[in-house]
């Protein structure tokens, strides 16, 4: 089978034990895959280079221009973005392919995405399908650079793909609970910077009225306007997760704003 001109970015961090099959997803397919390792205390890098993949080694600060300037390393105009705890699938490299064939208008494309949380692929509370903004034209399309939820800036029309990427995206209830810890710090530490340079706004949204209603507005939205429900106990989880993160986001930054 004939290489595509396509160049995968894979982020990774500490990933010796999943990045070997997100590799093999791709491997034979793409004209160019890199990994992005970001400083890796694991085999992540030797792994990476003894499946014959191209390694860069820089250290995540702020992921919006981390990812920007992964993206610019790449050797071809399109760049599919994958992060290690996902998998490409057949039906989606054919499409990519016969997308990429096809002459058209678009920028960058979405893929629909199949979350995990360990081996139960979670179908309510917004994690399916989840498009997420996975291949683009890299001179067309460009993350904020912020540390945390960046958004997407891009020149030109968006389409969407039909088949789907598999996302393992946490290995079980510690690590969900891992990297809503990280992701509050970083949310925290964002409300923080704006309470230094826009006091008046960062009242506004970051007090305890306004994170008690977040909290119960996303656990309702999650649970029953998302049909979290669906997923059973799970899908109750996710929910109370996702409330969570309001609730301790905002206690996180009050302890910031205490200390000054």
């Amino acid at each position: 089978m004939n290489k595509i001109p396509l160049s995968i970015v894979i982020l990774a961090k500490n990933e010796e034990k999943r990045i070997p099959d997100c590799l093999k997803s791709v491997l034979g397919w793409a004209e160019e895959v890199i990994v992005i390792d970001d400083d890796s205390t694991d085999k992540t890098r030797d792994v990476a280079l003894g499946m014959g993949v191209r390694v860069l080694r820089k250290k995540m600060n702020i992921e919006g221009e981390h990812r920007n300037w992964a993206y610019s390393r790449a050797g071809h105009k399109w760049v599919f973005s994958l992060d290690a705890d996902e998998r490409m699938t057949e039906e989606l490299k054919r499409e990519i392919g016969e997308t990429l064939a096809t002459p058209h208008e678009f920028g960058a494309f979405t893929v629909p995405r199949r979350n995990f949380i360990g081996g139960y692929w979670i179908r309510g509370g917004g994690l399916y399908p989840s498009p997420q903004l996975k291949l683009f034209k890299k001179d067309k399309f460009k993350w904020e650079e912020v540390e945390v939820h960046p958004r997407a800036f891009l020149e030109g029309e968006c389409g969407h793909l039909k088949n789907d990427l598999i996302h393992y995206t946490y290995r079980d209830w510690q690590d969900f609970l891992n990297k809503l810890n990280k992701q509050t710090t970083l949310e925290a530490r964002k409300w923080f910077k704006l309470s230094l340079e826009n006091p008046k706004k960062a009242r506004y949204k970051m007090n305890v009225l306004h994170a008690l209603w977040r909290t119960m507005d996303r656990f309702v939205r999650t649970f029953f306007a998302k049909k979290g429900y669906r997923d059973g106990f799970t899908g109750f989880m996710v929910a109370y997760f996702a409330g969570l993160y309001q609730i301790v986001s905002y206690a996180k930054y009050r302890e910031l704003a205490k200390k000054g």
